[in-house]
C-alpha cells in the first residue's frame, strides 16, 4: 500500500507539472472505486485551472479555481503523466486532460483509491477532520506521543500507526523507526518513556524524510508518477526481513503479528 513517502514522491513530481495548467477534460473510465465517483465531476472540473497539489496524511489534494478534489491511491494505486499516445492500461480509471496535451492517469488495479471532492465552503472533508499532526511537521516531537500515551495499554506499535495520533506511519515506516529507536514494537504504549519518544519521534522524521528522498519503497506494484519505482526498500534495516541476521548485532530477526500486520523486530537491539 503506498504509505506516506510514496504519496508525498507523487506529490512532489506531479506538482510542478501539473500547477498553472488547465485541465481540458476530466475522463472518468470506471467510476466503481472505494467510492463511487460523482459524476458531476467531469462537468466541475472542465476548464478549471490548477492552483497546486497537496498533501494532508496519505490523501492528495487537488487543488484548482473551480472545486478540490480528494485523491486516495488505495492498496495498489499511482498516478501517472504521460504523452496521450502512451497505451492505456486495463486499470487506467480516470484521466485528467491538460491544455499542454499531457495526460495524468490514475491506476488503481483493486479499485480501493478515491476521487472525491472537497467541500466548497472549505471546511475540512470527513476523511480529514479527525486526523492528527503530520510526522515532518515542526510541532510534531517526542513530547507530543508522550503525552497522548499515558494510560494506554495498548502496543506502541499501533499506537503510531493510529492516524488520530499522527499521520502517515505505516507499517513499513513505524517498523523501520521502532527499530531505529531500540523499541520493541509490542511495548506497552504507556510503558516507553519520554525520553524513548523523543527517539523514536526523531527516526520517524528520518525515516519518512529518507524514504522521499529515495523515491518511496517499491512494494508488489508502487511506481512513481513517471513509472519508476522507489529505492528505500534496499535501505530497510527489518521491515520484511524475519529470520535473517540483525545489520547491528547478527541476531535473528524475529516476528509477531500487531493489528493483523507482521511487525519484524531484533530481540536484542531492541527492548
Amino acid at each position: 500500500m503506498p504509505e506516506l513517502p510514496e504519496v508525498e514522491t507523487t506529490r512532489r513530481g506531479l506538482e510542478p507539472l501539473l500547477a498553472g495548467r488547465r485541465i481540458t477534460a476530466f475522463e472518468v473510465r470506471e467510476p466503481r472505486l472505494r467510492w463511487p465517483v460523482p459524476e458531476d465531476l467531469t462537468t466541475r472540473l472542465a476548464d478549471a485551472q490548477v492552483h497546486r497539489l497537496a498533501r494532508r496524511a496519505k490523501y492528495l489534494l487537488l487543488e484548482t479555481d473551480r472545486a478540490g478534489v480528494l485523491l486516495h491511491l488505495g492498496m495498489s494505486g499511482s498516478l501517472r503523466h504521460c504523452p496521450p499516445e502512451t497505451p492505456l492500461r486495463r486499470h487506467d480509471h480516470l484521466i485528467v486532460h491538460l491544455d499542454n496535451g499531457y495526460q495524468v492517469r490514475l491506476h488503481d488495479p483493486r479499485r480501493f483509491g478515491c476521487c472525491l471532492p472537497l467541500p466548497d465552503d472549505g471546511t475540512p472533508h470527513p476523511l480529514l477532520a479527525e486526523l492528527g499532526p503530520e510526522p515532518l511537521d515542526p510541532a510534531f516531537d517526542g513530547d507530543t506521543l508522550f503525552l497522548r500515551s499515558r494510560g494506554r495499554r495498548g502496543p506502541v506499535k499501533a499506537f503510531i500507526m493510529d492516524q488520530a495520533i499522527v499521520v502517515g506511519v505505516g507499517n513499513i515506516y513505524a517498523t523501520e523507526a521502532l527499530f531505529l529507536a531500540g523499541i520493541r514494537p509490542g511495548r506497552a504504549t504507556g510503558r516507553v518513556t519520554r525520553a524513548e519518544y523523543q527517539r523514536l519521534a526523531a527516526h520517524i522524521k528520518a525515516v519518512l524524510a529518507e524514504a522521499i528522498e529515495q523515491g518511496g519503497t517499491t512494494l508488489r506494484d508502487f511506481l512513481r508518477e513517471d513509472g519508476t519505482h522507489g529505492y528505500f526498500r534496499q535501505s530497510l534495516h527489518v521491515y520484511g526481513r524475519a529470520g535473517e541476521p540483525c545489520h547491528v548485532c547478527a541476531d535473528v530477526l524475529r516476528t509477531r503479528r500487531i493489528g493483523q500486520r507482521a511487525s519484524s523486530y531484533c530481540p536484542t537491539c531492541q527492548k
